[in-house]
């Protein structure tokens, strides 16, 4: 091969910088109903109906952040490794992406957050600092006692909530609201609990998707422990208040709250840009100094030896006396 044809391909070769950052994508896709295949264009949903015949629509792979198949949905092998390559989460969800089953994330993620947020989980100061931070951001600049302790915290949030619940009944004229969750009765709950439930749902496979994107652990929670989607609580409370429950609130004279609940908050999100919020706000929680970096160097984004000292040494290296 002459030394022209190997710059060409060098030139050709796509490069870590031209894949999209997390934040660029897309939120999701939801499909269902539908056979998601590979060809030779590309990954693309296939459907077939009777009065319209096989319709094929091709999916924007290295764009989209997460896929959720719904429903009545297959996908082939070929399609899931493009997605892999392209570092596409796959989540598997009921219908309208209410409820979450199972997530495969991409082994192509780089693990710089992941290793952040299991180095301040496991450090008990640093977990202080960083559900600190979550209460801050929820209570607003300036709101929150800089020396007040995590159980002052705790009481401070419940208070806000409260009087946030108050001040929404008395605006649409419901009366007394109380925040109910209870699976068991579902069916007995009025309508703002049940639009703040489906909606409340919602978020949390937004966030899912964010914060796997990023390669995050959605089980390690600051604020939340004890479940796989203690991280993802976490994150989703920091935009209740603005989001979600004035949503329920709208509903709550609607017959169907959970399918409106649903429907308007997935239309609300092309208005909300809530995935580069997520990313961001995830970032400046695990480390507040990130926000000051700029966009990452994904070149330098490669496996590193560890070091008990510098922290990291590059790979790819051959350390036996110095030899390459």
């Amino acid at each position: 091969m002459n030394a022209h044809s190997t710059a060409r391909r060098k030139l050709a070769a796509p490069t870590m910088a031209m894949l999209p950052r997390t934040a660029d994508s897309l939120s999701f896709l939801y499909l269902d109903i539908v056979r998601v295949q590979q060809d030779d264009t590309g990954v693309c949903a296939v459907v077939t109906t009777e009065q319209r015949g096989t319709e094929v629509v091709y999916l924007p792979t290295a764009a989209l952040s997460c896929v959720l198949l719904g429903p009545g949905t297959s996908i082939t092998a070929r399609a899931m490794a493009t997605l892999a390559r392209h570092g596409t989460t796959v989540v598997t969800t009921g219908a309208g992406g209410v409820r979450t089953y199972s997530a495969t994330v991409p082994g192509s993620l780089n693990t710089r957050w992941l290793e952040k947020q299991a180095r301040a989980w496991a450090n008990d100061d640093e977990r202080l600092g960083v559900a600190r931070r979550m209460y801050e951001y929820r209570f607003g600049s300036g709101t929150a006692p800089r020396e007040a302790s995590l159980d002052s915290l705790r009481g401070l949030e419940g208070q806000r909530m409260k009087a946030l619940y108050k001040l929404l009944a008395q605006q649409h004229r419901i009366g007394r609201f109380k925040r109910v969750y209870d699976p068991s009765a579902w069916d007995q709950q009025d309508p703002v609990n049940l639009a703040l439930s489906a909606a409340n749902t919602c978020l949390y496979g937004i966030v899912h998707a964010a914060i796997t994107s990023m390669g995050c652990s959605p089980g390690l929670g600051f604020v939340h422990s004890g479940k796989q989607q203690s991280f993802i609580y976490d994150i989703a409370d920091l935009y209740k208040a603005e989001l979600t429950i004035p949503l329920a609130f709208t509903l709550h004279d609607a017959p169907h709250p959970e399918q409106a609940a649903r429907r308007r908050f997935r239309e609300g999100l092309r208005l909300f840009r809530l995935m580069p919020r997520i990313v961001s706000d995830t970032q400046r929680l695990l480390e507040p100094a990130s926000v000051d970096e700029g966009p990452e160097d994904l070149e330098e984004e490669v496996v590193d030896l560890w070091d008990p000292v510098s922290g990291a040494v590059p790979g790819g290296v051959n350390y036996a006396g110095g030899a390459r």
